[in-house]
């Protein structure tokens, strides 16, 4: 089997350790594990309980607890349509490995996040590509979905909200894009990672899982819960396909850390505590980005509606990668180069995290494109 190099990860791979100021960062700003167990109110309590688990593999699937939690960020799924595995980006190939056999036709959003594209193409399934434009706020056009789909659609992938974008597919479109997989018979999968950091406290967007008989999602504690480090993700969908997934599950993973899964618990318990934090640091670094780019003649984007990540165009004459090579090499402050989503001229921000670190950092930003402009570029 072959797969194309993955751009994102490699790109971060190289740089994000000796970055100075990440402004790729994706996650909203960690918690630590005392910051953690702080919110509990039950800090000792629960560390006693720490101490005595036994770290043997624990529930396969998931501890009932874990998975009741997960099931409960949905408005009609139970314990039998939800696994737990090690982090989003494992729930993802697994649903994908599940669902995709050598010669389906599958149908993905682009740009998005590689893996919806890059391993259904290492299945050797047959992908084509929903272009997502900024003249249209970065969301699928249904009409051009239609004429995508065939009778031999298998699956449809989207990314709600979207990575690199932080564009926001709201029920109506959700709605409409169910309407053409079920007239085709084909799955949808969603990758719902950053679906409860919507910056519009109004906004309240439903899960495809709940919307779709064929709809799988997935989701983790990393993005919205700011838990990255415990590495927990989780599949949503018909309990049938999730026993289907859980024979290959077999061949992936036996289970998920213990620890993990109790803190993954305290987490969701939680979790609307970490989401008032998070949502509320979240639209303070939106308002801190959006003045910046209304600041830079140079720079533009679409306001991103969701997520923690924005997509960036600059009117310059270099290459992303030379743009974010250069940048690094100049202060150590970290951009992802747009060709790593096939878009040059383009570049991913992260920006949920503390505001005055934002602000250094996309002042440095400042300061290259300043150097560029006196080289003429």
């Amino acid at each position: 089997m072959k797969i194309a190099p993955f751009g994102v990860e490699q790109w971060m791979n190289a740089y994000e350790v000796g970055a100075d100021a990440n402004l790729g960062e994706t996650c909203v700003d960690s918690l630590t594990l005392e910051g953690l167990l702080d919110l509990t109110g039950r800090k000792e309590e629960i560390l006693r309980e720490l101490l005595a688990l036994r770290l043997s593999y624990g529930d396969i699937p998931g501890s009932d607890e874990l998975r009741d939690r997960v099931a409960g960020l949905h408005d009609r799924q139970g314990r039998e349509n939800v696994m737990i595995l090690n982090g989003g980006s494992a729930a993802n190939f697994l649903s994908l490995y599940t669902l995709v056999e050598p010669g389906d036709e599958v149908v993905a959003v682009y740009p998005t996040y590689q893996q919806l594209t890059g391993i259904p193409e290492s299945f050797g399934a047959v992908l084509r590509t929903l272009p997502l434009r900024p003249e249209q706020g970065f969301l699928p056009d249904p009409e051009e979905l239609a004429a995508l789909v065939t009778p031999r659609t298998k699956l449809i992938c989207l990314n709600n909200p979207n990575n690199p974008t932080g564009a926001l597919m709201e029920r109506p479109l959700l709605e409409r894009i169910v309407r053409i997989a079920r007239d085709a018979g084909a799955w949808i999968l969603c990758d719902e990672v950053y679906r409860f950091l919507v910056h519009d406290p109004k906004v309240r967007v439903p899960s495809v899982a709940d919307l779709y008989e064929r709809g799988v999602v997935t989701g983790s504690l990393s993005k919205c819960f700011s838990l990255a480090g415990l590495r927990i993700g989780w599949v949503v969908g018909p309990e049938a396909f999730i026993g289907d997934l859980f024979s290959h599950r077999d061949y992936t993973t036996i289970s998920c850390g213990r620890l993990d899964d109790r803190l993954g618990c305290l987490a969701l318990e939680h979790r609307e505590t970490i989401l008032g934090r998070n949502l509320a640091l979240l639209r303070r670094c939106a308002s801190v980005l959006e003045r910046w780019v209304d600041s830079e003649p140079r720079v533009s984007m679409v306001k991103p509606r969701a997520g923690t990540t924005a997509f960036l165009h600059y009117d310059h004459h270099l290459d992303s990668q030379t743009f974010c090579r250069r940048l690094y090499d100049r202060d150590r402050t970290l951009l992802v180069p747009g060709t790593c989503f096939d878009r040059d001229r383009w570049l991913r921000g992260g920006y949920a995290f503390a505001p005055d670190d934002l602000e250094t950092g996309l002042g440095r930003v400042s300061a290259f494109l300043r150097q560029l402009e006196s080289e003429g570029l």
